[in-house]
């Protein structure tokens, strides 16, 4: 059996495609970890969300910010984005199945030694916190008020987490750092106005989340997609696998050794050519 992590797919279906040929993934056989982001940008959202739902259990993902998106304009909370390419989600035949399938997925996974998230953690938070956080958000988005959440859901503040946060101020919280942040300070306030720069270009004051002094998920592997601008870092306790697939960039997998983290990292070019965003 083999392990592999994905970064952003963004609706690129025929690099999926070519990756998993690459890699020669049996669904029979091997496990897929899809770090978010799995539509939206990219030509053909709806069969890359049918593909990984025809692998079953194979194919274990986590939602980005793209993917939550998706169903905020599906549930009309959100306009859609002059970029976006969903209309071929939004009109399926299939539409409730798909949107329902993504429902049912992660926001974050702790498995074979990797915390998986799509963006990042917060420093003070453990990886046991952040899979219980992510858990909390889970079962709203499985649940009869997803619609009233996802009203809620958009927003900056507040920008540090307090155990005491209830509500949508605390989902949000819990939204923003896993699917959104690049940067934040050793108290972990987030910061959201910079989307473009790589690890050198954080605001005074604040720092990659990856780089803050006394970060509690310091020497467990994480795992994280969603900056395409970071560039491939690779620590034993750090896997970005956002290679900016849908910008012209390449489609990375990491393929994971037993020994949590080890491994190495397989990549397809893609076919999409597109100004880097959010």
């Amino acid at each position: 059996m083999a392990l592999y992590l994905i970064g952003d797919v963004q609706g690129c279906d025929r690099a999926l495609g070519r990756l998993l040929d690459k890699i020669d993934f049996s669904a029979s056989r091997d496990t897929l970890y899809l770090l978010g982001d799995l539509v939206n940008r990219g030509p053909d959202s709806a069969a890359v969300l049918r593909r990984l739902m025809g692998y079953g259990a194979a194919a274990r993902c986590l939602l980005g910010n793209h993917d939550l998106h998706l169903l905020a304009v599906a549930h009309g909370v959100r306009p859609p984005h002059r970029k976006d390419t969903l209309d071929g989600v939004l009109g399926a035949p299939d539409r409730a199945a798909l949107l329902d399938w993504l429902c049912q997925q992660h926001l974050a996974l702790f498995e074979h030694g990797v915390l998986m998230v799509h963006a990042g953690v917060l420093p003070g938070w453990s990886a046991a916190q952040t899979v219980a956080l992510a858990a909390e958000v889970q079962a709203v988005l499985r649940g009869p008020d997803l619609p009233a959440f996802l009203h809620r859901m958009y927003g900056n503040l507040p920008d540090r987490w307090d155990d005491g946060l209830r509500g949508a101020d605390r989902l949000r919280v819990i939204v923003n750092t896993l699917t959104r942040i690049r940067y934040c300070t050793p108290d972990g306030q987030l910061e959201f106005t910079v989307k473009s720069g790589g690890a050198n270009d954080a605001p005074p004051g604040f720092s990659p989340w990856f780089d803050v002094p006394g970060r509690r998920t310091a020497g467990t592997p994480v795992a994280f997609g969603h900056w395409s601008t970071l560039g491939a870092v690779v620590r034993p306790d750090v896997i970005s696998l956002d290679t900016g697939c849908v910008w012209g960039g390449c489609l990375s997998a990491w393929a994971l050794n037993n020994d949590a983290g080890g491994g190495r990292r397989v990549q397809v070019e893609c076919d999409q050519a597109q100004a880097p965003g959010d």
